[in-house]
């Protein structure tokens, strides 16, 4: 079954200290466009959890990110009394007739009055962060699978309109061959011009073999039957299928150049439209 390649994953883990969340959030992308947004602290672990995102994503522009909410006594960040009280004095040798919350207030502005304390990452912790990366890129793939049902769908019903308005073709070949047949001999007639008919009849067969349309239709066929394979199989491949669609495509514009009727000209431009209602959602495809 195809999946989409829109989707959102989310996974949340309370730890201790602190709660870890992963949001994960694909769009289209004809490549792999992966962005991952983690605190400083685990930025050595950067490239692990890039490696288990692009193993279960495969293809579109990916954002990761992990949040880091601390609720309890754990804050990497610490008050410089000293830098503070130093400013402080700093600022009463300047000018003395200020109270001390306003010499506080403007103390706490400069610089180094707070240092932040770079913690290893737990080794306990680290397990946690792949436990919902890996649940968070599970959600991811449950949506896209659920999507995917909804883009299946809507695939199906664009070809299978495009085979009925194939099988509607022949009932108006007989009709297009005899019209060209009377406009050519109507031509020779307004020129008054003496012809050999052998001759005509044996030109007019290999300009009417010219316009035949079978192989078109045999084809086309073919190609709407190979789409709705891969669509149905157990494996997701937009490009495939992209592939496919400029193949019926192709066969379409064929037809069409071929056509010299009115009625096919409309069954042409009806398929053409469908057509791109199929290229438009197969973009959305895995």
């Amino acid at each position: 079954m195809i999946l989409s390649m829109t989707g959102f994953g989310k996974a949340v883990s309370q730890l201790p200290t602190k709660k870890l969340t992963v949001e994960v959030k694909t769009l289209n992308s004809k490549q792999l466009d992966l962005n991952v947004r983690v605190p400083s602290v685990y930025r050595a672990k950067e490239l692990d959890i890039r490696s288990l995102a692009s193993k279960s994503i495969m293809r579109g522009k990916v954002e990761l990110n992990l949040f880091v909410e601390v609720t309890g006594d754990d804050s990497p960040y610490t008050v410089n009394k000293e830098i503070i009280n130093g400013y402080i004095n700093g600022l009463k040798g300047i000018y003395d007739g200020a109270d001390e919350t306003e010499y506080l207030k403007m103390a706490v502005k400069f610089p180094d009055t707070v240092k932040t304390e770079r913690k290893e990452l737990d080794n306990d912790e680290w397990k946690e962060v792949v436990t919902i990366v890996k649940l968070a890129l599970s959600e991811l793939n449950d949506y896209r699978k659920t999507e995917g049902v909804s883009l299946f769908n809507e695939l199906s019903l664009r070809v299978l309109n495009i085979a009925d308005l194939l099988k509607e073709v022949p009932k108006y070949e007989e009709e297009r061959v005899n019209t060209v047949r009377e406009r050519i001999a109507k031509s020779i007639d307004d020129l008054k011009l003496n012809i050999d008919q052998n001759r005509f009849e044996q030109e007019m067969i290999f300009y009417i073999e010219k316009l035949d349309v079978t192989e078109e239709k045999v084809r086309l066929d073919h190609h709407l039957k190979y789409f709705l394979e891969e669509i149905e199989s157990g494996e997701s491949n937009g490009k495939k299928l992209g592939f496919i669609s400029q193949e019926i495509g192709r066969e379409i514009n064929t037809l069409g150049s071929k056509s010299n009727h009115s009625q096919l000209q409309r069954i042409v431009v009806q398929m053409k439209d469908e057509l791109e209602k199929i290229k438009e959602q197969v973009l959305n495809v895995l």
